[in-house]
């Protein structure tokens, strides 16, 4: 056998040149290419329309998804430039859209700060395009050029829409910006239409409207003034315009504060606080000179930096970040700054006040001053380094000192004002981080009285907890029951090697509403914590706790599923890690019996149903097949009326049982739906409930 050829030399390197190193390596640029990747397209487009209106020269911007699968972008900045670069003797459209690195902001003047900063999302976006049009209104006219791949040149189109399979011809000799029409007098502004390229793009890969929508409310937000229309004419299933072309448009001109306002689901401890300060830096950049020639100069930029924060009575944290409006998810020099100055600063107050706050010798740590924190952190500089062009991390370290200045000397002087308001919110503030520290000190403490105690020791569970008796907390379950009579019945359907039954006398607190304080001397909440043994909120350990399964098993009525409401709240808010990993359910007892008379000797035949809609099918069935059943039906109101067969056999017993597991998939929407069901706001449950009034079905209600 031929050894195989190891000859490698220079003609075996590939040199790409342009945007061919961009169709060959995609996720160079835009990360992958499924969705996320179609997504970060669509970013690069409106983040240079974004950073027209930051400079100062737009006001509005929309953005249209279209039935074939394209996307339009309008805005109303200055227009791309139509006229002649010198250096390449292109139109500055043609530069923009076919070259990568170039663009407006690599320090001409024109932006101070933007987000799009690597110079490549135009020219990307339209190298990773089937097909891409470009409208510019400047100097009184309408210029137009499109691209197929990348390309210029001129698609014939012959339909009434424009299409990426009309015949396409590029230029030869020269491009050609062309002329299409007038634009008003004063009127500027630049559309974008393209079809993304289906040979790079997975087939599964679409532009995700929810995704749009947060992204458009982000930056209405971040942008005070700006005005963002989106517009979805597709009508896909699942999405919100099903039914027909959907409109929103989004318009915040509070600012920041009005972003953390949204943000925040919890009851407020303190006021909404906004951080504001700059500070000044200097870096050492490459630059060219007259000559063409790249030199090392060192530059003098200005950071600015404006925060908004508060902290409620969860213990939940939500730190947004973003640099020239840029989300920042993964954190960076700006982030770690406040959060590193945050500490400092409750520290060196809690310090300063210890016999008042009776804090003792124990130090303040991170999550302590972090708990029921939302904040918004927004900073503002020329030129930032992030680390890679997701720009998910920013890398300029000069900014951590100067964020980490202006968070301390305000956070300071917040909480020494003298200002009665200031003062209240200071105590309060100070009071609960204090607490937060007293309860991690606690839980750690008492980290293994909380293990399952086993035969020979002694336990501390309440004593109207009925233990099961193996150890083994895969395969044990703990269920939840409503009120002493469903437990009697309990205890005899149970198999009591694994099932634990802890009643719990009817409605408990709903936590939505109330403190941790109020929670923890709540004795069903308390009694709830102390069972599962694994902590709760930020304590809370999911290997810590002592069953396999938390079943909430409760009557099959109006009241029975408000206990399961509020049960199932003070596990979002406060065992959160149980539910994620799907070990919380939810029994579903059957709400009928029907008794099938069999003729002769042999017993009748016991069936149950579990919907009204199940009964009127087994009716049905046993009239076609002539089979007599007695007269009423029982309808079971509650787990009570059962004895423990019919219950052992109908709702706890794993080979017949059916049970129905908890997921939070969607935990922002999760967290919506809890604040507008259990939350302290009235008006938004009563909307909700008249709206769905209709739907009701009477014949289910208790009364």
């Amino acid at each position: 056998m031929a050894p195989p050829n190891t000859e490698y030399n220079a003609r075996h390197l590939s040199v790409l040149e342009g945007l061919e190193a961009v169709r060959k390596r995609p996720g160079m640029y835009i990360g992958s290419t499924d969705s996320r990747g179609l997504m970060h397209c669509l970013w690069e487009i409106i983040d240079n329309s974004v950073d027209e209106a930051l400079a100062g020269y737009g006001q509005s911007i929309k953005v249209i998804l279209h039935p074939d699968g394209s996307v339009e972008i309008h805005d109303d900045g200055r227009g791309i430039p139509v006229d002649i670069e010198p250096k390449t003797g292109l139109s500055g459209v043609e530069v923009v859209f076919t070259k990568l690195h170039a663009g407006g902001k690599f320090g001409g003047g024109s932006y101070a700060a933007s987000g799009g900063l690597h110079g490549v999302g135009a020219s990307v976006v339209n190298a990773l395009s089937a097909r891409l049009d470009v409208q510019v209104d400047r100097a009184g006219k309408v210029y137009q050029m499109n691209f197929r791949r990348g390309e210029p040149g001129h698609f014939a189109d012959t339909g009434k829409s424009p299409s990426p399979d009309a015949k396409f011809s590029p230029f030869l000799e020269s491009s050609k910006l062309e002329v299409v029409g007038k634009a008003k007098r004063g009127v500027t502004g630049t559309r974008i239409r393209y079809w993304a390229d289906r040979q790079i793009f997975t087939p599964d890969a679409k532009f995700s409207y929810t995704e749009l929508q947060a992204r458009a409310r982000q930056t209405s937000f971040l942008v005070p003034g700006l005005r963002i229309t989106l517009r979805d004419e597709r009508r896909l299933p699942g999405t919100p315009g099903e039914a027909g072309p959907v409109e929103e448009v989004f318009q915040h001109d509070g600012g920041i504060t009005e972003f953390v306002e949204y943000l925040a689901a919890d009851a407020p401890v303190t006021d909404i606080w906004r951080l504001q300060g700059s500070g000044k830096f200097k870096e050492s950049v490459p630059v060219l000179d007259d000559s063409g020639h790249s030199k090392i100069a060192e530059v003098e930029r200005e950071c600015e930096v404006d925060i908004a924060l508060r902290w409620g009575i969860g213990y939940e944290t939500n730190i947004r970040s973003f640099v020239n409006i840029i989300a920042t998810p993964k954190g960076g020099t700006h982030q770690a700054g406040f959060e590193q100055a945050l500490l400092k600063t409750f520290r060196k107050v809690i310090e300063a006040n210890a016999r008042k706050l009776k804090a003792g010798n124990d130090k303040i740590e991170k999550d302590d001053v972090f708990a029921g924190l939302t904040a918004v952190l927004t900073v503002r500089l020329a030129e930032p380094q992030f680390e890679g062009q997701t720009k998910e991390i920013l890398g300029t370290s000069a900014v951590r000192a100067i964020v980490a200045k202006v968070v301390d000397k305000e956070i300071t002087a917040r909480l020494n004002s003298s200002a009665r308001q200031d003062k209240a919110q200071s105590a309060l503030l100070l009071e609960k981080v204090v607490s937060e520290m007293k309860s991690r000190i606690s839980a750690r403490v008492h980290k293994e009285t909380q293990r399952r105690k086993n035969a020979l020791e002694t336990s501390s569970m309440p004593a109207k907890l009925a233990d099961c008796r193996i150890d083994d907390s895969e395969r044990s379950e703990l269920f939840i029951v409503e009120g002493d009579s469903a437990l009697g019945t309990a205890k005899l359907a149970r198999s009591s090697d694994y099932q634990a039954l802890l009643p719990i006398r009817g409605k408990i607190l709903n936590v939505q509403k109330a403190s941790v304080a109020d929670m923890l001397s709540n004795a069903e909440c308390a009694a709830l914590i102390q069972v599962v043994g694994a902590g709760s909120g930020r304590s809370f350990q999911l290997d810590a706790a002592r069953y396999g399964k938390v079943i909430f098993m409760t009557d099959a009525d109006v009241d029975g599923a408000h206990i399961r409401t509020l049960l199932l709240t003070l596990f979002f808010r406060y065992m959160r890690p149980l539910v994620e990993a799907g070990r919380v359910y939810a029994a579903v007892p059957p709400l009928h019996r029907v008794e099938v008379i069999n003729h002769g000797s042999k017993a009748n035949e016991m069936i149950y149903t579990y919907s009204e809609k199940e009964l009127h099918q087994l009716l049905a069935k046993l009239q076609k097949e002539g089979k007599n059943y007695k007269e009423p039906i029982q309808r079971y109101k509650g787990l009570g009326e059962m004895d423990a067969d019919q219950l052992a056999e109908t709702t706890m017993d794993p080979r017949h049982r059916t049970l129905r597991r908890v997921r939070i998939d969607q935990a922002a929407d999760a967290e919506r739906a809890f604040e507008l069901l259990m939350g302290s706001e009235v008006a938004p449950r009563k909307d909700f409930i008249i709206a769905g009034a209709a739907m009701l079905d009477r014949d289910r209600i208790d009364a």
